[in-house]
């Protein structure tokens, strides 16, 4: 479920071997000494009844890989390699996106810094 600056994803287990998580991802525009404008995810919830909460903080012209570093903190909360957390595939992905975008007025075709590529 989608609403501006807040995403909730969950799965519900089908089978006693089965797993599920329960996860909040909440974002804003924070700023950074050194980065300047940039976007703060805070993430919350539960894989497989493991309660976790961690927070990353993208440079602007980052903050549209948000996928990848959420993937990256439920995986190391429990959540198995595979298939990993479906934010490309979810249906409020693109919602989320566009937001991110609107929230840092930010324009499709907007140059990455090479620093932030290494």
């Amino acid at each position: 479920m989608f609403e501006p600056g807040h995403l909730h994803i969950t799965r519900v287990p089908l089978q006693p071997s089965d797993f599920g998580y329960d996860i909040h991802i909440h974002y804003e525009v924070s700023q950074d000494a050194t980065e300047g404008t940039c976007m703060l995810f805070r993430m919350q919830g539960q894989v497989n009844g493991n309660a976790f909460e961690d927070q990353f903080l993208l440079p602007r012209d980052m903050a549209f890989n948000f996928a990848h570093d959420a993937n990256r903190i439920a995986l190391k909360n429990g959540l198995p390699h595979n298939p990993g957390l479906p934010l490309a595939m979810h249906k409020d992905y693109d919602a989320m996106f566009e937001d991110v975008r609107a929230k840092l007025h930010a324009q499709s075709g907007e140059p990455v810094k090479p620093e932030h590529l290494t």
